[in-house]
């Protein structure tokens, strides 16, 4: 197995448990490593300290474990996902009697950097971030049947769009076990149609569940504007929630004819519902003013990376002001940011800063973060990415 060696005070961020190793922090390699490689990682002591996947880039090395005589091989897939599972029972949402929708493994949250699984009723489907897990793939998909043990049935494969593109992987989307094309799940009694071929992410935001749920409660005999609808889930909750009226808005035609459908396989001929693909900033420009006592912004990543920070809070601020003018006295705004460049208090200035520019009396009601199946790795803060606000607007 190749080697990494570390420069001379590099390794303290590593006896922290952080689970990157940085480009910068590396005095050399020794051996012929290639991307997806597993290596070990030595101090400038040439003192062990963690082994985990070599990749280019910024993230040279994604550690998988610290210590030295951990095999990485069938037994290390299936402890890890044994883990992930006990822990998603254990905050009772993998056996929870209405919902069959939830994420198994959260990369650096689960101690497994570079892969997410979620769980859509009977089918898993697995991302890889990393050349190293995408090697892995098929021995993390049948560790995971023998965890899972009979209640999934198929896992699909879909890294093509997140695998890092200088690695020439040439990945295909597909299924490395079974093959399904029922792809309804259920979230807390919603129905919900998983786009698990084409769609963003693995197919549905499952981190958005728990403040879906939430908004439901705010929703009764509001008016319901969903921005960056994707599939509407939250124009569903605010449905069943008894909202008077719900209009969904994305830019994509077919994020809002798959918002249709959800609404339909869950409230047949809902004359509440109205959804229009239209670009989001054009939609809150030219929307009047007191049409809506509840508005939902929850953008795309503004700033998937630290060069486009600024531009990321500018936007933020914009979109939110807007919100801030238009929405009726005594409304309620759910506001959220995903960008992981972006960190809360970073999101919170900038929401502040919108409120102040209209001058607008606002109160918080919740400050929201992703829920407990997409899991905080106390030694990795970087994977806390949702943000969000609950707003009172005088």
């Amino acid at each position: 197995m190749s080697r990494i060696y570390l420069k001379s005070g590099k390794e303290e961020s590593l006896k922290r448990f952080h689970p990157w190793v940085f480009s910068g922090a590396i005095s050399r390699i020794e051996g012929n490593v290639q991307e997806g490689d597993l290596v070990d990682v030595y101090t400038s002591h040439k003192e062990f300290i963690a082994k985990g996947h070599y990749q280019v880039g910024s993230i040279m090395v994604r550690v998988l474990t610290f210590d030295e005589h951990e095999a990485i091989d069938r037994d290390f897939w299936r402890s890890r996902l044994q883990e992930a599972y006990r822990k998603r029972t254990a905050i009772g949402i993998a056996q929870h009697p209405d919902n069959n929708t939830f994420r198994l493994v959260h990369g650096e949250g689960d101690y497994l950097s570079g892969l997410v699984i979620d769980i859509y009723g009977q089918t898993a489907v697995m991302q890889a971030h990393s050349a190293g897990m995408h090697y892995q793939r098929q021995e993390i998909a049948k560790a995971l049947m023998e965890v899972m043990d009979g209640k999934i049935k198929h896992v699909y494969y879909k890294s093509e769009t997140t695998l890092p593109y200088k690695a020439d992987l040439g990945q295909e989307n597909g299924f490395l076990i079974g093959g399904s094309k029922e792809n309804i799940a259920i979230e807390y009694g919603m129905k919900f149609h998983i786009d698990w071929l084409k769609g963003q992410k693995t197919g549905f935001f499952v981190d958005q569940r728990e403040n879906r749920a939430l908004l439901e409660k705010y929703a009764k005999d509001r008016s319901v504007l969903n921005m960056f609808c994707y599939t509407g889930g939250f124009s569903v909750y605010a449905l069943r929630g008894g909202a008077k009226s719900v209009y969904s808005i994305d830019s994509s035609a077919k994020a809002i004819e798959l918002t249709k459908q959800n609404v339909a396989l869950n409230f047949t001929d809902d004359n509440r519902h109205n959804a229009y693909a239209e670009d989001a900033f054009k939609y809150l420009d030219t929307m009047e003013k007191d049409k809506y006592d509840l508005i939902v912004l929850d953008p795309p990543a503004f700033a998937k990376h630290r060069d486009a920070l600024r531009n990321a809070l500018q936007g933020y601020r914009r979109i939110n002001a807007k919100a801030f003018e238009k929405i009726k006295h005594g409304g309620i705004l759910f506001t959220f940011s995903c960008s992981q460049a972006v960190n809360k208090d970073q999101f919170r200035t900038s929401v502040f800063s919108a409120a102040a520019s209209t001058g607008r009396k606002v109160s918080i009601l919740h400050q929201l973060t992703q829920p407990a199946d997409h899991p905080v790795n106390i030694y990795h803060p970087e994977s806390e990415y949702l943000k969000g606000l609950v707003l009172y607007v005088e």
